[in-house]
């Protein structure tokens, strides 16, 4: 099954660290964690703060362990298709989740959205629809769904993207209920 996830983090640097976590399944079941910092996670941004709103003292307070955080994700997502609207950010910050939880950084990949919402297009689609027409129906739902206000909460921009998919189902289907 597809699943859609999303981090916030402590900064954009090179030493950030996830401060939370969600995932969409592609039927809708949905889970979401804030990460209580290990003590050798110390890159901050206050400007990451501002954003998500997720504060240092709200992570020790209420943050999971990343132990537990971890191992939650190994038990729940292996297995699945796991993707993320910026793979190279999100799968930054899920190694450095899983290296902190004890398992190995590669445990679990991700692929970029627009490769699921691709997918489900085509399997909507005939073979015989050209590629650049699906790329298209794709960029059109994707520029359609931007939000006026970015939330910046993982739990919401998972779900975004799982939303993202069923439009690009009702585009291609459209496309083959017009033909």
């Amino acid at each position: 099954m597809r699943v859609f996830l999303d981090f916030e983090a402590s900064s954009l640097g090179k030493h950030s660290f996830p401060v939370e976590v969600a995932w969409v399944f592609e039927d809708g079941r949905s889970r979401s964690f804030l990460i209580r910092p290990l003590p050798e996670w110390s890159d901050w941004s206050d400007e990451a703060e501002r954003l998500h709103g997720i504060s240092k003292a709200k992570l020790d307070r209420d943050g999971m362990p990343p132990e537990t955080v971890a191992q939650q994700m190994i038990s729940e997502l292996s297995g699945h298709a796991l993707f993320a609207s910026a793979p190279s950010w999100d799968g930054k910050w899920m190694s450095t989740l899983l290296r902190g939880g004890g398992f190995p950084r590669h445990a679990l990949r991700l692929a970029k959205s627009d490769e699921a919402f691709f997918q489900v297009a085509r399997e909507v689609l005939s073979a015989a629809v050209p590629d650049d027409t699906i790329v298209a129906l794709v960029e059109d739902v994707i520029r359609k769904t931007v939000p006026d206000l970015a939330v910046h909460r993982a739990l919401a921009d998972a779900g975004l993207e799982l939303e993202r998919l069923k439009r690009v189902v009702q585009a291609a289907q459209a496309q083959v209920q017009a033909k």
